[in-house]
């Protein structure tokens, strides 16, 4: 047997995937994937960025159109609908995370629905999860050939490079698009790929994961109506090895119908945020919180306006190194904010990166007594980093405390508890309640579901602002 080359062998992989080869454990984690980006999608709406794109989006016009979210009697074309849904579920950095580092679900959920909106045959749950797994699964494998991509970025914003790959090929999925024009869809994605890391912590970050989800169902219409690229998109150096200098591909195992297939997502879980930020400011939030309840333990009346001096031992990464943040978009991706904010409330939330809780006095008097070390030991990979803080009062004594994991990450799971409240705070900024159950509902038996598109209808509701002509669904409807 001629051996493929890894192009061809992502190609036929993306064509031959069936829902049987999808496993129970792959199905349970992948739904979780799925509300947890609907719900952080939906709070994202209120987003200043997100109103900008979409002001921007609406001079768009098509015969064909796919629902906005959260925005009643609102329709773009679909590839303008992924983006600007896609822009919303990164907009405040809430999203999950994996490893190797990516955010997975916001390029790849927005487009397929987006695009399974405009189809003329519905397709059902399980369609569905297996064209969102195919596309979570291309951008598992394709960061796997690099040694760099494992660790905190510093060049490229992964989801423009293996997140538009991800939205092609699960769009190309949902098409049932076969290998050859797979590939296409593959090449063509290839050439919209890559943003530069300079732009985190700014309102454009968000439009990255937008332009992801627009460029891979871009790439997988454009495959359809023939338009070709590079056969070999995949192998070469000058192909998607432009954006890894240690990229060393090979090819995927042979697929068939009946075949066993090893998906990535099997053997590596996702991490699942507790407040809107970077991932890296969990382990600080998280470290700073247990020493905030150790002080508190010993000197229940103390002030923390007597502490002097604040250190952090946490992996040397930049753009996260932020003593003074004057945005929001910074402010989350600040160590120093972060461990301020849970030092003086005990917790992290939604509304820590608010105008009014940045610009408490207390919060800028205590961001100036924090310093970062940089320990050896400490690696820049969300599997391996950790973090230390010191916290030194006016008395002299120091509290201390370590994480090595914190909660949500992917060694330490949300339970599905957490994980289902988490959805209802965020989606009930935008929904009835009755919609978030409705949501809810749908999501959890979504691989026995023979139509899906209550999903993207129970998405396009706003209580602030309803349509004339929407009506309402019952919650298990």
């Amino acid at each position: 047997m001629i051996r493929k080359g890894v192009t061809e062998s992502f190609g036929a992989a993306v064509s031959c995937l069936n829902t049987s080869h999808l496993t129970d454990e792959v199905i349970r984690r992948s739904k979780r994937m799925i509300l947890d980006t609907l719900g952080v999608g939906l709070l994202g709406t209120s987003t200043p960025v997100f109103n900008t794109v979409l002001q921007c989006s609406q001079r768009q016009q098509a015969l064909e159109n796919s629902k906005v979210w959260g925005r009643p009697g609102l329709s773009l074309p679909p590839h303008y609908a992924a983006f600007v849904n896609g822009v919303a579920v990164h907009s405040m950095d809430f999203d999950d995370t994996w490893h190797p580092a990516t955010h997975p679900s916001g390029a790849v959920l927005p487009a397929l629905l987006a695009l399974a909106e405009t189809l003329p045959v519905k397709p059902s749950g399980l369609e569905l999860l297996l064209a969102f797994n195919v596309g979570i699964e291309v951008q598992g494998r394709l960061l796997r050939f690099s040694k760099e991509a494992h660790n905190i970025p510093k060049r490229f914003h992964p989801p423009a490079v293996v997140g538009i790959m991800g939205s092609a090929a699960a769009t190309a999925k949902l098409l049932g698009l076969p290998a050859a024009q797979s590939i296409a869809a593959l090449a063509i994605a290839c050439s919209s790929a890559g943003a530069p890391m300079a732009n985190a912590a700014t309102q454009t970050k968000p439009l990255h994961m937008g332009n992801a989800a627009r460029g891979g169902l871009e790439a997988s219409q454009l495959a359809l109506l023939g338009l070709e690229g590079n056969k070999q998109i995949l192998d070469l150096e000058s192909g998607f090895g432009a954006f890894y200098p240690d990229y060393v591909p090979h090819p995927l195992a042979e697929v068939t119908p009946t075949s066993h297939y090893n998906w990535v997502l099997e053997d590596q879980n996702i991490a699942q945020k507790r407040f809107p930020a970077h991932l890296g400011m969990h382990w600080v939030a998280d470290a700073a919180i247990e020493a905030r309840a150790k002080f508190l333990d010993k000197y229940p009346n103390a002030d923390l306006n007597q502490i002097k001096k604040i250190t952090l031992r946490v992996p040397s990464s930049r753009y996260v190194d932020c003593p003074l943040p004057l945005s929001e978009h910074q402010a989350r991706h600040s160590f120093q904010f972060n461990c301020c904010t849970a030092l003086l409330d005990g917790e992290v939330t939604v509304d820590s990166f608010s105008k009014s809780q940045m610009n408490r006095s207390a919060l800028k008097e205590m961001l100036l007594k924090v310093e970062l070390e940089n320990p050896q030991d400490n690696h820049s990979s969300f599997e391996k980093m950790y973090c230390e803080i010191a916290v030194e009062m006016t008395q002299g004594e120091t509290v201390t405390a370590r994480c090595n994991t914190f909660y949500g990450h992917w060694r330490k799971p949300l339970s599905h508890e957490d994980l289902v409240r988490k959805f209802r705070a965020n989606a009930s900024t935008v929904l009835t309640a009755d919609v978030v159950e409705g949501i809810i509902y749908t999501v959890d038996r979504l691989d026995t579901n023979q139509d899906c598109s209550m999903l993207w209808s129970y998405m396009h509701f706003n209580k602030h602002v309803m349509h004339r002509d929407e009506c309402r669904y019952s919650a298990l409807a």
